[in-house]
């Protein structure tokens, strides 16, 4: 979901060499990448404190990924930590979601998320807590691994809750902890995800007020970047099925060629975002995945079918394309005879900050990261927290998890995806500091 070119190999004997020499104390007490003023020094004492939990659960979470709404070993493990915390919990919310309540003094509601599935990636980092977990998978046996970092998302999350959980009378409001299943997608059949969350109303009783997550990203480590707005795209997919008329493919003129219209339909589809789309408001993509006709080269099939994708950052931007790509298929087929249907498949929306809300709280986060602090620019990938963000105001930030080692950094979603440890003191301080700073300021 979080697309970046794989720069260098890998050399999984220097990672096993690097990890053996770093205890989990060792990791969690690095609290370097920090500015002292970050939090008051309390808060500070808290969070060093819980890292060798953290840094034990990432493992532990990294070692034992489960698949998207079938996160059973892992919702239960974190409703565990909630209820040992004091909340209210509530479990399968969307199947195998986790809901925690933490409450305060009076005040606003504020709600934290973090992702809970893996992927079906086989694991090839030589971790001594790489996954070996395998399952099956669409008809297959496959591994399963955090090839996008939710261990990490999760491991903070539970840091940040027991942080926050021992403040509780200091707090000036609830917090509603969310561990989502099923980021990734469900199983053919199921629903799934935020959206399920939603409907089954994750948002009521109490209903927050703003909600905050976080993506770790190979960055390098410790950086922290969101921006305003449009985060990360919306992600549609598309259906094409282009009706010609079959013939000998040495008498064309015989039927109508699918072949030829699709090619002009790729062409097409070109131009919606290089000369039909206003190129200052946002950038769109419009991709062809694959094409699929003929059997043979002597003969002119009858259909011709095409998939692909539609990324963009504005959700009128999002409407106005699917029409765009709807009438353009149908008419160049139309122009030459043949037909096209088209189906829209609707994903994920564009993943939108508040613009007020991230206003009110990039300090917070430039102050937590320090010069490791940027404006991010626009990601072409996705994200199911987009749904969070439509239902009330919210801020997704990327947090850098690239080791500096460059052979060792990985994209997510690669079966060699590495994350560096120490950014996990900068992600629970965050999300701690999000919450503080976001009630102290509506006192």
């Amino acid at each position: 979901m979080l697309p970046m070119p794989l720069r260098h190999a890998f050399r999984a004997g220097l990672l096993a060499t690097a990890l053996a020499a770093l205890s989990s104390a060792s990791l969690a007490d690095d609290l370097s990448m920090i500015p002292d003023d970050a939090v008051a020094p309390a808060v500070r004492a808290k969070i060093e404190a819980v890292m060798p939990k953290v840094v034990s659960w990432r493992r532990d979470l990294h070692a034992h990924p489960e698949l998207g709404n079938r996160e059973f070993r892992t919702s239960a493990l974190i409703a565990e930590h909630l209820r040992s915390l004091g909340m209210e919990v509530e479990t399968n919310v969307a199947v195998t979601g986790v809901v925690g309540v933490l409450r305060g003094g009076p005040g606003p509601v504020v709600a934290l998320r973090a992702d809970m599935d893996g992927l079906p990636v086989t694991e090839s980092v030589d971790l001594p807590f790489a996954s070996k977990v395998r399952t099956d998978y669409n008809g297959q046996e496959v591994g399963v691994m955090h090839a996008c970092g939710h261990d990490n998302h999760m491991a903070i999350l539970m840091g940040a809750a027991e942080v926050l959980a021992g403040m509780k009378g200091e707090l000036n409001g609830t917090v509603k902890f969310i561990f989502q299943p099923a980021e990734e997608g469900v199983p053919p059949g199921e629903e799934g995800g935020a959206e399920l969350m939603l409907k089954e109303g994750v948002f009521n009783a109490p209903t927050p007020e703003a909600v905050f997550g976080l993506h770790v990203f190979p960055m390098p480590v410790g950086t922290v970047a969101t921006r305003a707005g449009g985060l990360m795209a919306s992600s549609d997919s598309y259906e094409i099925t282009v009706q010609g008329k079959q013939t000998h493919g040495a008498m064309p003129w015989g039927g109508v060629d699918p072949i030829v219209v699709a090619s002009q339909i790729v062409m097409g589809l070109q131009t919606i975002p290089s000369r039909q789309l206003d190129a200052t408001l946002t950038p769109s993509i419009v991709t062809v995945g694959a094409i699929h006709g003929g059997l043979r080269s002597n003969i002119i099939p009858d259909s011709v079918e095409m998939i692909g994708t539609l990324r963009t950052f504005d959700a009128d931007t999002r409407v106005d394309i699917h029409e765009r790509l709807t009438r353009t298929a149908q008419s160049i087929a139309e122009s030459a005879g043949a037909t096209a249907d088209v189906k829209i498949n609707l994903g994920y929306p564009v993943t939108r900050n508040d613009n007020d809300l991230t206003a009110q709280m990039v300090p917070t986060l430039a102050r937590v990261a320090g010069e490791n602090y940027f404006e991010s620019p626009r990601n072409t990938g996705a994200e199911d927290f987009s749904y969070f963000a439509e239902a009330v105001p919210g801020m997704f930030f990327f947090l850098g998890v690239a080791p500096e080692d460059p052979a060792l950094v990985a994209p997510n979603h690669s079966p060699k995806f590495y994350a560096d440890e120490r950014a996990l003191p900068v992600g629970v301080t965050a999300m701690t500091a999000l919450v503080l700073d976001y009630l102290e300021a509506a006192r």
